[in-house]
């Protein structure tokens, strides 16, 4: 049944347009319509792009029709974060300050993404800029997070988050720079990949920091993330076919990451750890101890660049902005130029330290997200909170960011709690191996969880 399709996998669909039981013009009315009649389907999508996904899904019917599939997910829909560039379409990335920016021409993602015959849904609300990991935004919207009405959703693509959860999108694509797919990801119980950076183009992406910046899927299963990850760079998926944990080498970070984490991230993280090591995988534990200088050098690397690509326009319309994102850009303007290139010439030595330290595993473990989604209504109110909470937000992600790793989250069965896998530069398909044999250990109601949950509707 139609009402089935907005909690499928974007594979299984893509399965059901080839074998002729989905009709790709049905399936993106299904959605639009869901998207229409969701309570919350204004603070999830910023705005649709329906004529052009009727357009794009009577295309993929015509092919269908005539055995021309351009691939398994020819005729699928997508929402995308709306820092995405679309052609006639307002790209706004979650500010004011940018409000009524039309660009002429697709992302090269995007431009990707329609070649390979995927349907664009719309652009979904965002962090203002993308400089957040909470998902709060009091100046567009905050999407809610499906696990706690009264919580925000992760950032900064959380509208991308909640239109998958949600059963608004089959999967979304977002982009990362300090843990922004994989936090709304984990929080909303999702497969989030984060790329290795200059793996994905940024060309036609409204940057936040260009040195970190990287494009990512969100979705439903690891299948899924293989496949939009070839779709988005135009190459071929990895082979998940026979993927095992036996024998897989696994370290469990010791460093930063298990500090202060929440109860229910803990638990989820020590029952998915037992989980792993029962399906074959070698278990160990270690520090890194690069890892806590690297964090120190977060704010002369993120803050900095942040502020020289946002000062003038920020110094425009001050006032536009939520005062607590503001002042986290203008928190840059205190960063010389030398302890900027301080910073990134020790980050490089640390990057090869890491690799020396850890390249003998297949890839090093720790929680996605050391705390739970915070409420959104203290956020507002109280500073202290806020504070507290933005840190912690996200602290683990972090590492992989600065790290220059690809790293994926996987949804285990403790809500809003996840395991991070972070790989080696540039090795996400042995990253998404490890994850297909992952996904059902961790999770073993996720085929259930993603077929016909309505409770989410």
């Amino acid at each position: 049944m139609a009402a089935d399709w907005l909690w499928m996998t974007a594979a299984d669909l893509g399965r059901g347009i080839g074998a002729g039981a989905i009709d790709p013009v049905d399936l993106a009315q299904t959605y639009l319509s869901a998207i229409r009649a969701h309570e919350h389907g204004d603070r999830i999508y910023a705005r649709l792009t329906e004529d052009r996904a009727l357009a794009e899904a009577e295309a993929a019917r015509t092919r269908a029709r005539a055995g021309l599939r351009r691939g398994l997910l020819d005729g699928v829909p997508l929402s995308w974060k709306d820092l995405f560039d679309t052609a006639g379409t307002a790209t706004e990335a979650g500010s004011a300050l940018l409000e009524g920016r039309v660009p002429q021409r697709d992302a090269l993602v995007l431009r990707n993404a329609t070649t390979a015959g995927l349907v664009c849904l719309g652009k979904t609300h965002m962090s203002e800029l993308a400089f957040s990991g909470l998902g709060l935004n009091p100046v567009t919207a905050t999407p809610p997070c499906v696990n706690d009405p009264k919580a925000v959703p992760g950032g900064s693509s959380s509208g991308a988050a909640a239109s998958v959860a949600f059963g608004l999108a089959p999967a979304a694509i977002g982009s990362d720079t300090g843990g922004s797919v994989r936090i709304p990801s984990v929080w909303n119980d999702l497969v989030g990949l984060k790329t290795t950076h200059g793996r994905l183009s940024l060309d036609g992406v409204v940057p936040l920091i260009e040195s970190f910046d990287t494009v990512g899927p969100l979705c439903r299963s690891v299948e899924d993330a293989a496949l939009l990850l070839a779709i988005l760079e135009g190459g071929k998926p990895a082979d998940l076919r026979g993927a095992t944990l036996k024998g897989k080498r696994l370290l469990v970070l010791e460093t930063v990451v298990l500090d202060g984490l929440r109860e229910a991230p803990r638990r989820a993280f020590t029952e998915g750890l037992a989980r792993l090591k029962e399906a074959g995988a070698v278990i160990e534990h270690g520090p890194v101890p690069e890892v806590d200088e690297a964090m120190g050098l977060t704010v002369p690397l993120f803050n900095a660049e942040a502020n020289a690509i946002w000062r003038d326009t920020i110094a425009k319309a001050p006032g536009k902005m939520f005062d607590r994102i503001r002042e986290r850009f203008e928190s840059g303007a205190t960063i010389t130029g030398p302890d900027h290139v301080a910073a990134w010439r020790r980050m490089r030595v640390l990057r090869r330290i890491w690799v020396e330290r850890v390249g003998g595993y297949d890839a090093v473990l720790a929680p996605t997200a050391a705390i739970l989604p915070p409420d959104a209504g203290r956020l507002m109110q109280d500073q202290d909170y806020y504070v507290t909470e933005n840190l912690m937000t996200l602290r683990n992600t972090r590492v992989a960011n600065l790290f220059g790793l690809p790293a994926l989250t996987l949804p285990t069965t403790v809500p809003s709690a996840g395991v991070m896998f972070m790989g080696l530069p540039g090795g996400e398909e042995h990253l998404l191996r490890l994850g297909a044999a992952a996904e059902t250990v961790l999770r073993p109601d996720s085929k259930a969880t993603y077929s016909g949950d309505k409770s989410r509707n």
